[in-house]
């Protein structure tokens, strides 16, 4: 009987092991890409800042009332849009941030976007201590470097070159810097045009040492409409002057995407530009101007406030960052879309679905 007993506790065991390989492949399978790393912004940051020494995190309620874990660190009410791509891809887990990688596989990505964080550097430090874009891209190195460490030089440039990059950073350089003219004097030192051409400079720099480190597909969006973003609480209006600025830097990152493509024939980007989408009343969003939650002077909720409960029909968070059904929304579409005016030149899945790019 015991002898039985035992036949059939190993049994189960070994149909378990098996349940969970066949899962595990399943997951792995359906995947389309092995590995996503994120650049960026609090649009993308799912809690690098939770630990610094800054205004610009987000670790409380009401943040993270609708996401399964509560608040992470997410400048939203549940998932940002990558956290929407990441489940577009098939991936299995949303991708860690690099301040808590703790028991993490980096070989599947990892998150280094941070609140407030610029592709300057000293955009949003009026906030505090931020991750910039060089910062990030150092981050970057060393991570590769481990990745290198475990898998040799040669199979880990292949298994990074079929990962997928996702770069969303530029709106601090204008709304913590551009925009602040009291406290940083770049606005007296470049014209508009020249802003958003020394912002692209930087980022075509940052880019070039991510194709060093073996990035071939990259995700570039643009900025959304700076002049709209809900700054007060009674503004209903936007600045179209704000807007026209954050444009031009949309223009210029567009005309970036198109030369790396013709010039780098081994690499594959594309631009996103989400203000053709949320700001749609057409897609269902009852209130486009206003915030879901009461919001303190930097522009975020307060602490342990009650939200708006029709969340799905705003599509602004706080003063700055959209809800979960506008980030969804916009995910979803720029991964799907063939409209060239939203994704261009094409869509992020014919992007991971292209042929591998060596």
């Amino acid at each position: 009987m015991a002898s039985e007993s035992r036949t059939l506790l190993v049994l189960a065991l070994v149909i378990l092991l098996v349940a969970i390989a066949i899962r595990q492949y399943c997951l792995q399978r359906n995947s389309q890409v092995p590995c996503l790393f994120i650049f960026g912004d609090s649009l993308s940051d799912s809690g690098n800042n939770n630990n610094l020494e800054t205004d610009a995190k987000v670790d409380y309620l009401p943040y993270g009332i609708d996401f399964p874990t509560g608040p992470t660190g997410r400048y939203t009410n549940g998932r940002n849009a990558i956290d929407k791509i990441t489940e577009l891809l098939g991936l299995e887990d949303f991708i860690p941030p690099f301040a808590n990688l703790s028991g993490s596989d980096i070989l599947k990505g990892v998150n280094y976007a941070s609140g407030s964080a610029g592709i300057r550097k000293e955009s949003g430090t009026n906030l505090g201590t931020n991750i910039n874009m060089g910062l990030q891209i150092y981050f970057h190195m060393a991570i590769v470097s481990q990745i290198s460490a475990r898998l040799g030089f040669h199979k880990a440039k292949r298994h990074l070159s079929k990962c997928l990059y996702y770069v969303n950073i530029g709106t601090n350089d204008y709304e913590q810097n551009y925009f602040l003219p009291d406290l940083f004097d770049t606005s007296s030192k470049y014209t508009p045009e020249e802003y958003a051409k020394d912002l692209i400079n930087r980022l075509s720099h940052y880019l070039q040492i991510l194709r060093n480190l073996g990035a071939r597909k990259t995700v570039l969006v643009g900025l959304d409409r700076l002049g709209c973003i809900p700054k007060d609480e009674i503004g209903e209006s936007c600045d179209e002057k704000q807007n026209a600025e954050g444009f031009l830097f949309n223009d210029q990152l567009k005309s970036l995407v198109d030369e790396h493509n013709k010039l780098l024939s081994n690499s594959k980007f594309i631009f996103i530009n989400t203000t053709a989408i949320v700001h749609d009343k057409s897609h269902g969003f009852t209130y486009i101007h206003d915030a879901c939650c009461l919001r303190n002077k930097d522009g975020v909720c307060d602490p342990n406030q009650t939200p708006c409960q029709n969340r799905s029909e705003y599509v602004y968070w706080d003063g700055i960052h959209g809800t979960e059904a506008a980030n969804v929304l916009t995910a979803t579409i720029s991964y799907n879309t063939s409209d060239t005016a939203i994704a261009y030149p094409t869509n992020i899945r014919k992007l991971v679905h292209q042929k591998e790019i060596n």
